[in-house]
């Protein structure tokens, strides 16, 4: 426990001097303040053209904005030698991942929490509030995103042999699973069978982190009738009273099967030198 501590606080020191990280704040603030400001309507709530730019908004910056630093992290270990040093001392690979998960989990949802605080005190004193709902929702998304892609950027650090090739490889994740993922999706379930479409596409759903949080905030923003009829049943466990429960239990599974394949292959390396 110590271990993890020491490590997650050195990843916070190193974290709130990353000018990377003020840059995407700078953008979300910006953009986001900017998507209120044109909003014709005094009171944003439920499933609306703002509500669904911001959310298209969140979905572009948030993850990169965490594959970038999360891999970025683990790469620069290798390349400054830093982790050579470290692997001298008993500390284990377990305390050294999760703690700089936890690290990074805490600058990203601080900056986060900031940016969020500024929108809403902007956007009350023009006029032009969020319910309460809506707002905590965007909220929690987002940090479900940045908490969900964090375990995937620490995954393709753990890959990468330095940073461009982890810039490189987190491109690709974010374009596949945010900008390319409905025509990739299309492609491949038009080469199936008609039964096997739901099932895959519930897979596949599972597998990509974008996706899966964006159905869950369109359907309690009450926009599940935009989803199509392929999303029926995942429209009808959401809206259940267990809805968000059971979320939050995948939630939960997700990213700790992702952290537990990142020790696996941490692991593996340290092994093999």
């Amino acid at each position: 426990m110590t271990d993890l501590l020491q490590v997650a606080k050195k990843e916070l020191k190193i974290g709130f001097r990353n000018p990377w990280a003020y840059s995407f704040l700078l953008l979300f603030s910006v953009f986001g303040l900017s998507l209120l400001l044109v909003n014709s309507q005094n009171r944003i709530g439920g499933y609306s053209g703002i509500t669904g730019s911001m959310l298209n908004l969140i979905l572009y910056l948030l993850p990169l904005m965490a594959l970038f630093l999360g891999s970025f992290s683990l790469t620069a270990e290798k390349e400054e030698g830093s982790w050579q040093l470290l692997s001298t001392y008993p500390l284990g690979t377990v305390p050294f991942l999760l703690g700089k998960y936890a690290g990074l989990a805490i600058v990203l949802l601080t900056i986060l929490s900031f940016g969020y605080g500024l929108m809403g005190l902007v956007t009350v004193l023009l006029g032009k509030a969020f319910e309460i709902n809506t707002y905590l929702l965007f909220f929690f998304f987002s940090c479900g995103l940045v908490l969900l892609y964090l375990a995937l950027a620490l995954w393709i650090g753990a890959l990468s042999k330095n940073r461009w090739q982890a810039m490189t490889i987190s491109v690709m994740v974010w374009f596949f699973t945010v900008i390319g993922w409905t025509t990739l999706l299309v492609a491949v379930l038009g080469l199936l069978p008609y039964l096997w479409i739901k099932p895959v596409l519930t897979v596949l759903t599972l597998l990509n982190p974008a996706e899966f949080v964006r159905l869950f905030v369109v359907v309690k923003l009450g926009g599940g009738s935009v989803l199509g009829p392929e999303y029926y049943q995942w429209v009808g466990w959401i809206q259940k009273p267990g809805g968000s429960l059971l979320f939050a239990l995948l939630f939960i599974v997700w990213a700790a099967c992702t952290i537990f394949g990142v020790c696996r292959i941490w692991e593996r390396g340290r092994t093999r030198g």
